[in-house]
């Protein structure tokens, strides 16, 4: 227990360290910095005060930090929300979904803007099976997605326009894809034309996902596992693609399982 006790302080140094490195770290290089080294600079201030026994100069400086504490408060508040934030209990799942779920709304509002401009499009979503057979035969990019560069890809005056794009979680992996056709196109209207008969060919033959956006009328059209939903709304075309590449987690329940299981071994 004597030991324990002895070695208490060392303990909290190392805990104080971690915090300063933890809060240095966060705002290093931003502007709240300055501020950040205007607060040590107070407390040097009022340390010095009282070492030296100047009392109108600590009884200033001791007024000034109980303001100080909330004016803190304050001005950091939105620091101080996002240094919370990454303290969440909530773990590293609930960051994944959110930033699946902003990927989401950014596609989305991508192709149903593309959708409302009448700008055709062909996007491939790839899931299990590797569209890298086809990804080869292309223009590669390798570029993270925003809604800008998919929009610019399929904007008819640029050279990439003419094919698909190959989505791979959220990097766009390749533009100007040919893609096959589907054989028997008896799923799809007469005014559906070769981008409806290639994402109806690709989900034949693969697991992925294809997003069609029709040039003549704007409809928004997914197919998959051989067939074509025509005029998805972008209600529905949020829930297609989160119940297809936002599971909900397992990998607790079966943890928990193969516990008990060891346990009545």
């Amino acid at each position: 227990m004597g030991l324990f006790h002895s070695l208490i302080p060392f303990l909290e140094v190392a805990i104080i360290a971690v915090m300063l490195n933890y809060v240095l770290s966060f705002f290093w290089n931003t502007k709240s910095m300055d501020l950040v080294l205007g607060f040590f600079a107070f407390l040097m201030i009022l340390a010095a005060s009282s070492w030296l026994k100047l009392p109108v100069l600590h009884k200033i400086m001791v007024l000034i930090g109980n303001v100080l504490i909330i004016a803190i408060i304050i001005i950091f508040q939105p620091e101080l929300r996002v240094a919370l934030s990454k303290l969440s209990v909530k773990g590293r799942r609930y960051r994944e979904i959110t930033e699946f779920d902003k990927f989401l709304d950014q596609l989305a509002g991508s192709v149903y803007r593309m959708s409302d401009k009448r700008i055709g499009a062909l996007i491939a979503l790839e899931n299990d099976d590797s569209l890298d057979e086809y990804a080869q035969k292309a223009v590669i990019l390798n570029a993270e997605f925003s809604p800008e560069l998919l929009e610019t890809i399929f904007s008819i005056s640029t050279p990439l326009h003419d094919g698909a794009v190959i989505l791979r979680d959220k990097i766009i992996l390749a533009a100007a894809v040919i893609l096959p056709l589907a054989d028997d196109p008896s799923q799809l209207a007469k005014s559906m034309g070769t981008r409806h008969r290639a994402g109806l060919g690709l989900s034949n033959m693969t697991d992925a996902l294809v997003i069609v956006v029709s040039e003549e009328t704007g409809k928004v059209s997914i197919s998959r596992e051989g067939i074509m939903t025509r005029g998805v709304k972008i209600d529905r075309f949020k829930g297609i693609v989160r119940s297809i590449f936002n599971p909900p987690p397992k990998v607790a329940q079966q943890t928990k399982f193969k516990l008990l299981e060891w346990f009545k071994t």
